[in-house]
């Protein structure tokens, strides 16, 4: 059954660490049977978001960082597609984050996370995010040691009480851009291991989509017990009231984008946003420089 305008089912929004995925469902329904209604409800979520965020770029005083993090293949690159359709490029800002270069390793883990926030006006995107080094790096902690950190010497130095430092520094950058006026939507799309496998097939049988496809990406199928346990860990230590993480059942790709049009419409709705008014001697000064 198709869900009312930004309502939510049960189990989709953490504010707090109370989060078992094992007990979460990957798939809620089936989009097929109501295909119509649903690409309808995210085109008109989708036009609720470009005049919200046309009030946003006018008033520069919100920025909005939709976060997305998925399991290879878990729909995030065509989530972003629907969802922000239509959306004027002035104002809008993706960010897509893979291996950190060598000048990044020089640096903070967030600096090149912080170079790629959007302008307070503008609405962005992470396509993976400042997550990644607590979810990649935790299944495989050797790329720890790439940073050269003082005192991580060996994998062995990596330990919980590092992780926990990390969640920490999440949690109080994400604060401290909530106080320069940026309003972050965290996104877990949560698929199984079985769609995962059925996604993969279908880009190898596609010879258009096999660049999508690496071997790599087939044997980190072996690590996803230690994904999803990292993925838990993290939300559980990340998701406040004030930042919540949505764990979006994403099996079935249309209902999934259907459900994040809700609560990124819903959201960005809610902020208080107005277009500027011409204070009255900057409106009558213009009118005099033009001659009316």
């Amino acid at each position: 059954m198709l869900l009312k305008p930004f309502e939510l089912p049960e189990n989709v929004k953490f504010t707090g660490p109370d989060l078992r995925l094992k007990t979460l469902p990957t798939h809620l329904v089936d989009s097929s049977a109501q295909l119509a209604a649903i690409k309808k409800a995210v085109q008109a979520n989708a036009k609720v978001i470009r005049k919200a965020q046309k009030k946003m770029y006018a008033d520069k005083k919100y920025a909005v960082l939709c976060v997305f993090q998925a399991m290879d293949a878990g729909g995030k690159d065509s989530m972003i597609t629907h969802v922000f359709e239509g959306v004027d490029p002035i104002g809008f800002q993706t960010a897509n984050f893979k291996q950190p270069t060598s000048e990044e390793l020089t640096h903070d883990y967030l600096w090149r996370v912080e170079k790629q926030l959007p302008p307070r006006g503008y609405l962005g995107v992470f396509n993976r995010s400042h997550y990644e080094d607590v979810l990649v790096q935790r299944v495989h902690p050797e790329l720890v040691l790439k940073q050269e950190l003082p005192g991580i010497v060996k994998t062995a130095d990596v330990t919980e009480a590092f992780w926990q430092q990390r969640y920490s520094d999440i949690r109080y950058w994400e604060e401290y851009l909530n106080r320069q006026g940026y309003l972050i939507l965290k996104f877990f799309l949560n698929i199984s291991k079985e769609e995962q496998a059925s996604r993969f097939k279908g880009r190898l049988a596609v010879e258009k989509k096999n660049y999508k496809l690496s071997a790599n990406d087939v044997k980190e199928r072996d690590f996803w017990p230690q994904y999803q346990d990292a993925y838990e860990r993290a939300i559980n230590n990340t998701a406040t009231p004030a930042n919540p993480w949505y764990v979006i059942p994403a099996d079935d790709k249309w209902y999934s984008r259907y459900l994040v049009s809700n609560i990124i419409s819903q959201a960005i709705s809610q902020l208080p946003l107005d277009y500027p008014v011409l204070a009255p001697e900057e409106k009558q000064r213009i009118i005099q420089e033009l001659k009316f």
